[in-house]
């Protein structure tokens, strides 16, 4: 196999770590509080200095070579991986290739092998031209590996950066690879990253029948489990078809707890650009389900929700084709009106369901607001209804108690982390 670099961007990761040590996480749903605007500038100015004195502090699994390089070394290997599976500033594949480990094939998520596809753009099968490796998609007809992809594998490595989202699709990969590993007999390694909103727990619990590529488990919306506990979730619950369960093995993360801060050093994918916008992500992907623009095809995804109506809000933008981004966005060419939250909150909010319940309430068309797709981001058809009565964030927010504190209790068996 030909080695070469395939020349990935990178940087090092920045994290702030919270003193304060915790067994496990309570529920966060209050609706988050207004900033006073002339408080902002100081408190970003405080908050990059301590991130500059405190990066770096965290070992991702990938780097710690020495506790998986032995298991793979002379076995045929299969990377689950995306622009993200970063070892400093290299890539993965680029790493394990200098160590003369045999890799096969790599396995691509949504957005693809380099992360520049966008959001549910089928992505094809394709050979990397650095490296000679076959590029497999595992987005698109073909979201599990085929016994027949998998038979010159003994062992399949996991190595995405997740953000802790039900309806992030990366986790419902690693499940359907789990799942063909099971199958398969094949050993599944799971190399650990942080979650970026790993620090509390919210939203409705998946309900059984609403169970789609954007939301497979029963979970909530904000899980607060990185991909190596849910992996271990997933294969202790046995929620593999047909009760199965693969050959797991985690290698975990260093210095690290779910409350620490932690920006990512890549975008996690096209439409997250930055931490901001990934602690926004819950909340405001709730749009998606409706007709209103969360941004796609500006500079400032996820930051933003608008619609063509001077009704709906104040703040405008215009989303155009950015290709890598958006190529397509919803309106697009066309001036939306609406919010902007980089101007709203100084820091962005834990789960909310408020800025959906505003747009509602305002919104000039109410039975055009939802899409048939709301249903499968909330994991329940009841949500939509009591937006629809009027109720309040606290009303709704009440009814999810009850399945969130048997999550905490479920979750507390596969924590790897305080």
């Amino acid at each position: 196999m030909k080695k070469s670099h395939l020349f990935f961007g990178g940087m090092l990761f920045f994290c702030t770590f919270c003193q304060k040590k915790v067994s496990t996480l309570q529920t966060s749903n209050k609706p988050p509080e207004l900033i006073q605007q002339e408080n902002s500038k100081s408190a970003k100015i405080s908050q990059n200095q301590i991130n500059n004195n405190q990066q770096a502090q965290i070992r991702v699994g990938a780097e710690q070579l020495e506790l998986y390089l032995p298991e793979i070394q002379d076995k045929k290997v299969a990377l689950v991986v995306n622009h993200s599976a970063l070892v400093e500033r290299k890539h993965l594949v680029d790493v394990l290739l200098s160590k003369d480990v045999q890799i096969q094939k790599v396995f691509a998520p949504e957005h693809g092998f380099r992360g520049d596809a966008d959001a549910g753009e089928t992505v094809q099968n394709e050979k990397d031209t650095q490296t000679g490796l076959p590029i497999i998609s595992l987005y698109g007809k073909n979201k599990k590996p085929t016994a027949e992809q998998l038979k010159d594998i003994d062992v399949v490595i996991f190595d995405i950066q997740d953000v802790g989202v039900r309806f992030f699709t990366y986790i419902s990969t690693m499940h359907y690879v789990m799942e063909a590993c099971a199958e398969n007999n094949k050993e599944f390694i799971v190399l650990d990253r942080p979650n970026p909103n790993g620090d509390y727990v919210a939203g409705p619990v998946l309900q059984k029948g609403f169970e789609s590529f954007i939301g497979m488990h029963p979970i909530p919306v904000v899980h607060g489990l990185t991909v190596g506990e849910l992996a271990q979730m997933i294969n202790g619950e046995k929620w593999l078809k047909n009760g199965l369960q693969c050959k797991l093995r985690v290698v975990p993360l260093q210095n690290y707890t779910h409350q620490t801060r932690y920006e990512l050093p890549v975008k996690p994918s096209p439409n997250l650009p930055n931490y901001f916008a990934v602690r926004l992500y819950p909340s405001l992907c709730f749009f998606e389900g409706t007709s209103l623009s969360v941004g796609r095809g500006t500079d400032f995804p996820f930051q933003v929700v608008g619609y063509p109506d001077k009704r709906v809000g104040d703040f405008t933008f215009t989303p155009v084709s950015k290709p890598g981004m958006a190529k397509n966005p919803l309106y697009e060419n066309q001036l939306c009106y609406g919010v902007d939250y980089r101007k709203v909150y100084l820091q962005a909010p834990n789960f909310t369901i408020q800025p959906l319940i505003d747009f509602y309430q305002k919104f000039p068309e109410k039975d055009k607001f939802f899409n048939a797709f709301f249903d499968k981001l909330a994991g329940n058809s009841l949500l939509k209804e009591q937006i629809r009565k009027g109720m309040s964030e606290a009303e709704i927010v009440t009814t999810w108690q009850k399945d969130l504190q048997n999550y905490l209790q479920m979750r507390k068996k596969y924590l790897l982390y305080e």
